[in-house]
């Protein structure tokens, strides 16, 4: 059975282990420097435990990346996660409470400061100042007292010269003592810990801090390329919501352009049987440009304006004089692009509502470049619809062409309207990029 890994576990995994490998090879480092500035002995033993401390967090950590976090993250169990989350906290402190050998942050072990010589050392560190052995109505009972009252310990004279603390008494290990004399001095719980109470020190509270931050880093980073990977999928949904409402939209067009060239060849069978021939003719050039440039995102501007010039030729051909049609665009036009059939809904709304044949009208349309941008104005006469006249009611290809320009443009792109009482003139300014077309 294959598993499939996302790109996302797979850039969050190695993250983990870039930040787990640099904790563990920190301390090699740190001894490897020690070593070379102040020629001391590389010893394994002290990177090997440093390394046990590293490992417990290690474990938490791992039992929080792959058991507790998608409970919040991807479960939405958040009951559930934070009570396993105090549970794990709960074991970990218990664990420092309970371990024998305690490390100490900013300093060495406190049994290495009791080794022979450091006695009055270790009485320092724990903040008695009396002399080299501390006053002695402060200092705790010593060890070597306690247990110098039992018969099995042995005679203070017998043990060896090395295992002799300051003062020639014998050095005793408490793991060595029996069992009456440790609970009688030092209480039942010393068991587990070798003969320090059992409560919670400043390096206990350091190593639950570091198990919080590891944890907050650990959530952190999942939440980061979590967020990352609902703001692609959130994106492409919202890719294929514009391409499909952008496929609505030029399916709208299509019947609604072909509808109104129809009606224009109809009227033209009627007075010029031979131009409405040559019309069907342009009419199939139109087709194929609908058919084939329609679907796509963007075509050459180019394109688009000779689209536009055909049709307006067409439409010519259909008012005698009176329709006075001024066309003002340039011949070439530079390699940029333009979403297809944007610019004929204008020229269309123009012809169908500004042409009368009984009273003079006109047409201007004009097309311009300003520093990358499109500026494409059409003005034309208004006329006044007759009652019942359905042909000046509606409103779809102006519709359709504002959503597909918010949709296309967002607000990069200007259209106005100017509508007095015999005048309509439509301004759109779209910027050109010629990257489009690439």
């Amino acid at each position: 059975m294959k598993i499939a890994i996302s790109k996302r576990e797979t850039k969050e995994t190695l993250v983990y282990l870039a930040l787990w490998l640099l904790l563990f090879i920190a301390p090699v480092i740190t001894y490897l420097i020690r070593v070379m500035s102040h020629g001391a002995s590389f010893r394994w033993s002290e990177v090997l435990e440093v390394w046990s401390v590293l490992l417990v967090y290690l474990i938490v950590f791992v039992i929080h990346n792959f058991l507790l976090a998608p409970l919040l993250i991807y479960r939405k169990k958040k009951l559930l996660y934070f009570f396993w989350v105090f549970c794990v906290l709960v074991v970990f402190t218990f664990y420092q409470c309970t371990t024998r050998k305690q490390h100490h942050w900013g300093g060495p072990p406190q049994h290495e400061m009791m080794g022979p010589g450091n006695h009055e050392g270790a009485m320092r560190h724990n903040g008695f100042d009396g002399g080299p052995m501390g006053r002695a109505e402060d200092r705790p009972p010593l060890i070597e007292e306690v247990s110098l009252e039992d018969d099995s310990i042995g005679h203070p004279m017998d043990a060896p010269a090395d295992d002799r603390m300051a003062g020639g008494l014998p050095r005793v290990k408490i793991d060595e003592m029996p069992d009456s004399v440790r609970e009688k001095e030092f209480g039942p719980w010393q068991g587990f810990r070798g003969g320090e109470p059992l409560m919670m020190t400043l390096n206990n509270a350091i190593g639950l801090i570091i198990v919080l931050l590891t944890i907050g880093m650990n959530l952190g980073i999942k939440l980061y390329f979590k967020s990352d990977e609902d703001a692609k999928e959130l994106r492409e949904l919202e890719k294929k919501s514009l391409e499909q409402q952008l496929a609505y939209l030029k399916y709208q067009i299509n019947p609604h352009f072909f509808m109104n060239t129809l009606n224009n060849i109809h009227a033209l069978v009627d007075i010029d049987p031979e131009k409405a021939k040559d019309t069907i003719l342009e009419l199939s050039k139109m087709m194929r440009y609908v058919l084939y440039e329609g679907d796509k995102q963007v075509i050459p501007l180019q394109r688009e304006t000779d689209f536009l010039k055909t049709y307006i030729s067409l439409m010519r051909l259909r008012y005698t004089d009176k329709v006075k049609i001024s066309v003002d665009i340039p011949e070439r036009m530079p390699e940029a692009g333009i979403p297809p059939l944007l610019l004929i809904t204008f020229v269309e709304n123009a012809f169908k509502h500004g042409i009368s044949y009984k009273q003079d009208c006109f047409i201007k349309i004009k097309m311009s470049l300003d520093d990358d941008r499109l500026k494409f104005t059409c003005k034309n006469s208004k006329v006044l619809a007759k009652e019942g006249d359905n042909e000046n009611v509606g409103g779809v290809g102006l519709a359709n062409v504002k959503q597909r320009l918010e949709l296309l443009y967002g607000n990069n792109y200007t259209l106005d309207f100017d509508e007095a009482e015999d005048t309509y003139e439509v301004l759109l300014l779209l910027p050109l990029n010629k990257k489009q077309l690439s």
